[in-house]
């Protein structure tokens, strides 16, 4: 035998009759743990310096193709190939600064900063073609420059999120009146 439905109404509510019908919601608040989002942006800045040597190396000794230097020089090349390093490396430790001030300061931090490095991606990416180097040389160099721009954006978007706890804290603090305390529970 089931037993017919009252209706809701204000006397019949669970909670203090002052309080709203539901409770407010809470603020989110963003925090970043700068040691575990600079530590990934070092380890990337790693990645991104082993990219680029791997780079030229596959480039001079595996296809022959002598980016940043002529072939006389090796396959090491020269001092560009020493710049080019550091420069990968430098250029994560800056997106990962950016990344810090994005998300300290923004709505949708990551999305920000994924547009902003892709977009410099394609800056450095389409540089090579204004040399008057050969075809070859101006597609390694490119792609090279497009591997180490993705493994940066990707690398330190995913730094970037897992750095970032949202706590929430109660809008009001929790008082014996709050709602669903002291709730007795009726069977029907």
């Amino acid at each position: 035998m089931t037993m017919p439905m009252e209706p809701n109404s204000p006397e019949r509510r669970a909670y203090a009759p002052d309080r709203p019908a539901y409770p407010p919601p809470q603020r989110a608040r963003p925090r970043v743990d700068a040691r575990m989002l600079w530590s990934g942006g070092v380890a990337t800045a790693v990645v991104a310096g082993l990219i680029a040597l791997v780079g030229v190396l596959v480039c001079r000794w595996l296809f022959n193709i002598p980016i940043l230097a002529p072939k006389r020089y090796g396959a090491y090349g020269d001092a560009h190939t020493t710049t080019l390093v550091l420069l990968a490396a430098g250029g994560a430790l800056v997106a990962t600064l950016l990344a810090h001030l994005l998300l300290l300061s923004t709505p949708r931090p990551m999305v920000f900063f994924g547009w902003i490095v892709g977009l410099v991606t394609v800056i450095v990416v389409i540089f090579p073609f204004r040399t008057d180097a050969a075809l070859s040389h101006k597609i390694a160099t490119a792609a090279l420059y497009l591997i180490i721009g993705i493994a940066i954006g990707t690398l330190i978007s995913g730094v970037g999120e897992r750095a970032t706890r949202i706590r929430t804290a109660p809008a009001e603090p929790v008082g014996q009146n709050y709602p669903g305390q002291g709730y007795q529970s009726r069977d029907y």
